[in-house]
C-alpha cells in the first residue's frame, strides 16, 4: 500500500512539472506574438497616440522584460491568482469557473457517447469480421473520421434547425425561459444534442476502429485459444477473456484524445454559441486578452493532465494484473 501511495505521489509530482512546463511555453509564445492588449484597448477607445499606448503598457506591466513578467505571473499563479481580464472586467478565475461547467458538460457527454457507441460498434464489427455489417461500420467510421467538424456542425444546423425546426441552433438554454426541473433538463438536452454529436462523431470513428482491431488481436492470443479448447461458449470467451483485455487500448486513447477534444470544442462552441471555454478562447484571442487566454490554457492543460492521471489509475481497476509503473 505504501509503494502504491508513493507511485501516486510521484505521478502527481510529474504532472505538476508537466503543467509548469506548459505554463512557461504558453506564456512565452503568447507574449512573443505581434500586438498586445494595449493596442486593442487604445483601438476600443477610438484610437490614441503612442504616448497613451505606452501609458497603458506601463500600467499593466507590459513594458517590463519578458522574464520579469513571467516571474510575476508565476508568483501570482502559485497563489492561485490568474490575473484580471480587461475584456470582461472581471478576475480571470471568475470568468473561467463560470464557463467551465458548460465545457465539462459538452466534453463529458461527447466523450461518453463516443466511448460507449464506439466500443459497441467496434465489438459488433469484430465479432462479424469481413461480413456486410463489418464493412458498413468500417465505411461509416472512415466517413466520420474524415468529416470536418465545422462542416458537420453547419449541416446539422441547416437540417435540424432551419429545415426541420426540431432543435435550437445556439446557446445552452432558451433565452428568457423560466423552466425548472424536468422541463429545464429537456431544454438543456435539446440545446446540447447537436454540439455533442458534432464533437463526438470523430471520436466515435476512432474508438470503433480501435476497438475492432483490439478485439481481433486479442482473440488470436493463446489464452483465448486455450479457453475455446476447453469448451467454453463463444459468448463466455468474449465476456471473460476478450472484452476486458481489448478495452485497455481504448481507455488509453480516451485519455490521449481529451487534449484534441478541447481543441475541437473551440470550433464546436463557436458554431453553436455554446458558452464554454472553447468560445471563451476564441474571444480572448481576438481581444488580445493575454491573462484570460493564459488562464484558459492553464485550466485546459490541468484538465488534460488530471484526466490522464485518472486513466493511469483506472488501469489497475480494469485489470488488477497491471501495476502502476514505478
Amino acid at each position: 500500500m505504501t509503494s502504491y501511495v508513493q507511485v501516486i505521489l510521484r505521478r502527481v509530482f510529474q504532472a505538476a512539472v508537466t503543467v509548469l512546463g506548459i505554463v512557461a511555453i504558453n506564456f512565452v509564445v503568447i507574449n512573443l506574438a505581434p500586438g498586445d492588449m494595449a493596442e486593442v484597448m487604445a483601438g476600443q477607445a477610438g484610437g490614441a497616440g503612442e504616448g497613451y499606448i505606452e501609458q497603458i503598457r506601463a500600467q499593466f506591466g507590459l513594458d517590463q522584460p519578458l522574464i520579469v513578467r513571467f516571474a510575476h505571473y508565476l508568483a501570482n499563479l502559485l497563489q492561485f491568482d490568474l490575473g484580471y481580464s480587461f475584456s470582461r472586467n472581471l478576475p480571470v478565475s471568475t470568468v473561467l469557473f463560470e464557463r467551465l461547467p458548460a465545457t465539462l458538460l459538452l466534453m463529458g457527454s461527447a466523450i461518453g457517447l463516443a466511448f460507449l457507441l464506439g466500443s459497441l460498434l467496434g465489438a459488433f464489427a469484430a465479432r462479424r469480421a469481413n461480413s456486410f455489417a463489418d464493412t458498413l461500420i468500417s465505411l461509416v467510421s472512415v466517413l466520420g473520421y474524415a468529416t470536418p467538424l465545422f462542416w458537420l456542425g453547419l449541416m446539422m444546423v441547416l437540417l435540424f434547425t432551419i429545415k426541420l425546426g426540431w432543435l435550437p441552433s445556439s446557446g445552452m438554454r432558451t433565452i428568457g425561459s423560466r423552466a425548472t426541473g424536468w422541463a429545464a433538463f429537456v431544454d438543456l438536452i435539446r440545446h446540447a444534442a447537436m454540439p455533442t454529436v458534432t464533437l463526438a462523431l470523430f471520436y466515435i470513428a476512432v474508438f470503433t476502429r480501435l476497438m475492432r482491431a483490439s478485439i481481433l488481436q486479442v482473440s488470436r492470443l493463446e489464452f483465448v485459444t486455450t479457453a475455446r479448447a476447453k469448451g467454453a461458449a463463444e459468448g463466455q470467451v468474449y465476456r471473460r477473456h476478450i472484452y476486458g483485455n481489448a478495452i485497455l487500448p481504448v481507455v488509453t486513447m480516451l485519455g490521449v484524445q481529451i487534449g484534441s477534444m478541447l481543441g475541437g470544442s473551440v470550433v464546436v462552441e463557436t458554431i453553436f454559441g455554446w458558452p464554454g471555454l472553447g468560445r471563451l478562447t476564441f474571444d480572448a484571442i481576438f481581444s488580445r486578452d493575454v491573462n484570460l487566454l493564459l488562464g484558459v490554457l492553464f485550466l485546459s492543460s490541468l484538465l488534460v493532465v488530471v484526466v490522464n492521471l485518472i486513466v493511469d489509475l483506472l488501469y489497475t481497476w480494469l485489470d488488477p494484473r497491471i501495476e502502476l509503473a514505478s
